[in-house]
């Protein structure tokens, strides 16, 4: 690997920004994606190899090539240390999400509610802004409240996260796109929001919902057509 790649390979990741190493098995060449000047076939086994998160041998050119992704790590942020949260905590962890509680609520957001998870006591906007979601990061926010689940999302939306979803009814998220877009959030913006979270498979008990929000997360990173839903989650209460 040349000083170059080499480089520009540890800035990618310090940028936390996808990036796959290319190498030409005839001779060592490599290459960085996204880059210019690489074949149409290479560059669209790149991005798959990035959207899989595989590893990948393919032939491009009439030479073969070793396509090596470096990923950031997926993360998922959960605002609110609620009952639906203690569900979709575990749920998340077993398909691969690091996983982070904000709650300021320190009776709430408990190492015993929440064993080997990292709790953040502060106010979601200050934490979610600290955390720096990127485009490997669900935001999820399910405290119900506006004074706590409104900064996070205003943080959310200004981030390139990939998901981010909000609890409550549709005449709930109603009132809460008056009052982000008062915040100065345009409608497109507001619109990245799935609200009421979660596919719509008529869940009810907390489990339930959790699993409802993490199918929906992970169709989302798969780049599934997700519809919205005709009809509001069930909410728990905490």
């Amino acid at each position: 690997m040349t000083p170059e790649v080499l480089a520009a390979l540890e800035a990618a990741k310090a940028a936390k920004r996808p990036v796959a190493l290319l190498t030409r098995l005839t001779d060592g060449a490599q290459h960085l994606f996204p880059g210019a000047g690489l074949p149409a076939p290479l560059a669209e086994a790149a991005a798959k190899a990035l959207r899989e998160d595989a590893a990948a041998n393919v032939t491009a050119d009439g030479a073969p090539w070793f396509i090596h992704p470096h990923n950031p790590p997926l993360r998922l942020i959960v605002v609110g240390a609620v009952h639906i949260a203690q569900a979709l905590v575990p749920m998340a962890q077993e398909v691969g999400f690091a996983v982070t509680v904000v709650d300021p609520r320190r009776a709430w957001a408990t190492a015993e509610r929440f064993p080997g998870i990292t709790l953040i006591h502060e106010w979601s906007d200050d934490a979610v802004a600290a955390l720096a979601p990127d485009s490997r990061t669900a935001v999820v926010t399910l405290t119900h409240d506006p004074k706590l689940d409104d900064p996070g999302l205003d943080v959310a939306l200004k981030s390139e996260c990939f998901y981010i979803g909000a609890l409550g009814s549709r005449r709930t998220h109603a009132k809460r796109v008056a009052r982000l877009a008062e915040m100065g959030h345009a409608e497109a913006s507001i619109g990245r929001i799935h609200a009421p979270v979660g596919l719509n498979i008529e869940a009810v008990t907390a489990p339930e919902i959790a699993l409802s929000i993490l199918a929906e997360v992970v169709a989302a990173r798969r780049g599934a057509a997700l519809a919205r839903r005709a009809a509001p989650a069930t909410a728990v209460a905490a």
